[in-house]
């Protein structure tokens, strides 16, 4: 078996399972999860109908590539998305579509990553963990920048030292981040970009959650190379996903853009890999795509919970909107552990303790004390989860 195995952590909801094991929930109470992001809001049914209608192709090879249609359907998107000028990405060379972001996070570290020599990836901290699976299983170290309240939950960037940045092979950036839902901004992109030049290494930047936010659209690594006049988008490799953009996380679709020969190599690394996308989710994904309407519903329907949400608990807890995405990133009063696990028994209500999202660095534990709740139920359920915590909170 392979080594690394053995320095890979127990998954975040295995290490909430045993916390809850020896915990009765409340059953005066109706359970509502907010542990798990998984989106709960309709899917488009355009989308639905389109892969309904294009089930015999399930009977076809797909290629690794994916179809032109699809590839040219993400260029058109992401040249309306980023405000790239309108010949900058070429379907051919600068795109690839995934089977969701997750597996094409864990796969790109093992297709970039020089074993023969002693490497870095660098990740926010806290982090979504296939990150730092994904760096110990390419035989690299992970190095974690730590994002706390002080520093407005951005990552740290000042603490890496040179020895780290000269080690590193990848960054990986989350924007908006999961769990905190903070957003780098032009000039962040633009630092790190000057940072990988110097020290050639490659930035993976997570945008899966792009597409939800309240007032000011996320910018993406690509519009920042747009800035610098980086028509190549050297180094810059950008994952989305129509998961949270479009209630799919059932058809794991998404894709992968960005410098054309990092794209080269990852198909290179794909196809033997074995992981093409259906041809059924790819005309599915085209349509979805195509389609904003849904998305602005969809982002209208998270900012009515995060005020409903907000407005019953604030009074009672220090609780603030994120920048973007669906969680809410908060501090508890007490121990994060105790306090997810006090929430359950008393309230039959389920969170995920923060500091299972991140890794001890630099002395402390960034997540410790915090605690996620997705906003991925209902808002009757949201707005009852909010009436019970708020309850907890006080009796505290």
């Amino acid at each position: 078996m392979n080594p690394d195995l053995n320095k890979l952590q127990p998954y975040p909801f295995e290490k909430l399972v045993n916390l809850k094991k020896n915990v009765q929930g409340n059953p005066e109470f109706s359970h509502i999860a907010l542990s798990i992001g998984e989106p709960k809001h309709e899917a488009p049914k355009f989308a639905l109908e389109t892969l309904a209608q294009n089930l015999p192709a399930f009977g076809q090879y797909p290629v690794t590539k994916g179809i032109p249609e699809l590839r040219q359907t993400i260029c058109s998107w992401l040249i309306e998305r980023c405000k790239l000028t309108g010949n900058v990405l070429d379907p051919e060379k600068h795109v690839l579509p995934v089977n969701g972001s997750r597996e094409a996070l864990f796969a790109f570290a093992q297709a970039i990553i020089n074993r023969s020599q002693p490497s870095t990836v660098l990740m926010p901290n806290p982090f979504y963990q296939i990150y730092e699976g994904a760096a110990l299983l390419a035989g690299a170290e992970p190095i974690y920048i730590n994002s706390t309240e002080e520093n407005n939950y951005q990552p740290d960037f000042s603490s890496v030292t040179e020895e780290q940045w000269q080690r590193c092979q990848l960054l990986y950036l989350c924007s908006p981040n999961n769990p905190t839902g903070s957003v780098l901004s032009l000039e962040d992109f633009q630092n790190l970009i000057k940072l990988a030049d110097k020290h050639q290494f490659v930035i993976a930047s997570d945008e899966c959650y792009s597409e939800i936010y309240s007032k000011h659209t996320p910018i993406s690594l690509l519009e920042a190379c747009q800035h610098l006049n980086r028509d190549d988008f050297k180094r810059c490799i950008v994952f989305h996903s129509l998961s949270k953009r479009s209630n799919l996380p059932g058809l794991r679709s998404g894709f992968v853009a960005g410098d054309a020969e990092l794209i080269k190599q990852f198909l290179l690394y794909r196809t033997y890999h074995g992981c093409a996308m259906p041809i059924p989710n790819q005309l599915a994904s085209i349509q979805a795509w195509q389609d904003e309407n849904h998305v602005r519903t969809n982002r209208k329907l998270y900012q009515e919970k995060f005020n409903r949400v907000e407005g019953i608990l604030q009074s009672s807890w220090a609780i603030k909107q994120p920048q973007a995405g669906f969680n809410f990133w908060a501090k508890t009063p007490i121990d994060d552990q105790k306090f997810t696990q006090l929430l359950f028994q008393r309230k039959n209500i389920t969170v995920l303790p923060g500091s299972y999202l991140s890794r001890s660095n630099l002395g402390i534990n960034p997540g410790k004390n915090h605690i996620r709740m997705a906003m991925v139920a209902p808002i009757e359920e949201c707005v009852l989860a909010a009436e019970r915590i708020k309850q907890f909170i006080e009796s505290l």
